[in-house]
């Protein structure tokens, strides 16, 4: 361990007589071998205030025959120490699938778990917050999916899985960031449409040649990123590998050394293994990511994303102790949906 667990002191509550605090060292002893996975990036004083709900988590998990499902935006201590599956969108739709449990906790945001329910119908899924949103989701509706279908008539249209059931249900196809240049590239058309982001499809429109017609939508998250922040982290750290999600800008992908999903950014650490290496995404990722490689440095300049954070031990423990908040999907806004989700998938 880098430093010795605080231990808790006595609380007295005004007008009484001292209570035992929990029985911590005991607590912290049993969960030590959780926190060795994440001890290079979780503070011991803070994994004191964590283990309590870790632990009431995995016993919950193992009573309800229940799995959590992480994306890698998660903090370090629920991607690394009670979730059962992590990865990006992709990686997360792909295990949705398989997943035998009867209980599935989407950590990430509620798109997500939508996507969850929508390839597992007979099974519960629960958002442990549902404000957990998204900007790109939250920037297009079916209305506006049928409207740019009356627009540019037999266009197919590619939606992003950052989009809620409604949408995806109007839509030919999903993507996510791993697999949009693939999935554009199957359609065997010089044009499509792909929403809401404006940079990804740009992005993908400049890889793959196409004419792609874009929804003016943004991630809150990476549009803050620019190229001036690239040049600056070359400056200020010379030598630096620079990784960006292509959700950025496309101004700051053309500065970059890099740029792919969170799943491609992961990979390229590890295949690669760049002395020193930025990843200009959610702050989150470069944590769960240098966890595994201690030989190398992170540069950690970051945005937050406020719907990620939002996700927390504490409402994980109480979402499978109170079955809160279960996702709920019309039908056949469902089935319509699964079928834009497992075309993607048969990419």
């Amino acid at each position: 361990m880098n430093a010795p667990f605080p231990v808790a002191a006595p609380v007295t509550a005004p007008n009484s007589t001292p209570f035992a605090a929990p029985a911590l060292p005991d607590l912290l002893a049993r969960t030590a071998p959780l926190y060795e996975r994440i001890k290079r990036v979780v503070p011991p004083a803070d994994w004191a205030l964590f283990a309590e709900d870790v632990e009431a988590i995995l016993e919950l998990k193992r009573t309800r025959n229940a799995v959590i499902l992480a994306h890698n935006y998660q903090t370090p201590e629920i991607f690394h120490c009670v979730a059962d599956i992590v990865g990006d969108s992709l990686a997360l739709a792909r295990e949705a699938m398989k997943v035998d449990a009867d209980v599935i906790v989407l950590a990430g945001v509620y798109f997500m778990a939508e996507t969850a329910k929508i390839m597992n119908p007979s099974k519960t899924v629960l958002i442990p917050d549902v404000e957990a949103g998204c900007s790109l989701a939250d920037s297009i509706t079916p209305a506006d999916i049928r409207l740019m279908r009356e627009a540019h008539p037999g266009v197919p249209i590619v939606a992003y899985v950052n989009t809620n059931a409604a949408v995806k249900a109007e839509v030919d196809i999903c993507c996510t960031s791993g697999n949009a240049a693939a999935v554009v590239r199957s359609l065997g058309v010089p044009r499509v449409i792909m929403l809401p982001d404006q940079y990804l499809a740009r992005n993908i429109a400049a890889e793959t040649g196409l004419d792609i017609i874009t929804w003016a939508g943004q991630c809150e998250v990476h549009e803050l990123f620019t190229a001036a922040d690239v040049r600056q982290l070359r400056e200020d750290h010379p030598g630096v590998t620079v990784l960006v999600h292509p959700e950025c800008p496309p101004e700051v992908v053309a500065e970059a050394d890099f740029a792919g999903s969170t799943a491609a950014m992961s990979h390229y650490v590890g295949e690669k293994r760049p002395p020193r290496v930025v990843l200009l995404t959610e702050c989150s990722m470069s944590d769960n990511v240098a966890v595994h490689y201690p030989d190398l440095e992170f540069v950690r300049p970051c945005n937050l994303c406020p719907h990620m954070k939002r996700i927390t031990l504490k409402n994980i423990r109480r979402s499978l102790e109170e079955n809160l908040h279960p996702v709920e999907i019309d039908p056949e806004i469902a089935a319509r949906a699964r079928r834009s989700v497992e075309r993607m998938l048969a990419i």
